[in-house]
């Protein structure tokens, strides 16, 4: 039998740290509505990026805006978790804190609709005039 390589081990904990990712994506998908809306925002986008053939700079844009959006949202829901569980009675600063965290949220949905409206704006409204 072959003696493990030292590489063997950081591979697979570098292997089991993705599937810890995707376990803590899929299970925001299925607990939490924004994300859900999120997700179908995302199709939509890449639908409508499909659609009118958008270049290489307007899909790293779009790519930046919606990655913002969903690392924002999956932030807020792992915080939101956390101060749950450290303090389970309302407490003005835990409040503070999920405010804050959902604020953030909204900055980065309101600067995914500003990129939004700067790629697809012209297009569609040159398709309904």
């Amino acid at each position: 039998m072959a003696e493990p390589k030292p590489n063997d081990s950081l591979l697979r904990r570098r292997v089991a740290s993705f599937g810890h990712a995707v376990r803590g994506v899929t299970s925001a998908l299925g607990s939490e509505v924004h994300l859900r809306f999120h997700a179908l925002a995302t199709v939509v986008v890449i639908g409508l990026g499909w659609y009118f053939g958008i270049g290489r700079l307007e899909w790293a844009l779009v790519a930046l805006a919606v990655g913002t959006v969903w690392a924002a949202e999956l932030l807020n829901t792992a915080l939101e978790a956390v101060v749950d569980l450290v303090s389970p009675e309302y407490h003005p600063l835990a409040g503070k804190a999920k405010d804050v965290a959902a604020g953030a949220v909204l900055l980065t949905a309101l600067a995914a609709l500003v990129v939004g409206g700067l790629v697809f704006g012209p297009r569609v409204w040159a398709l309904l005039s």
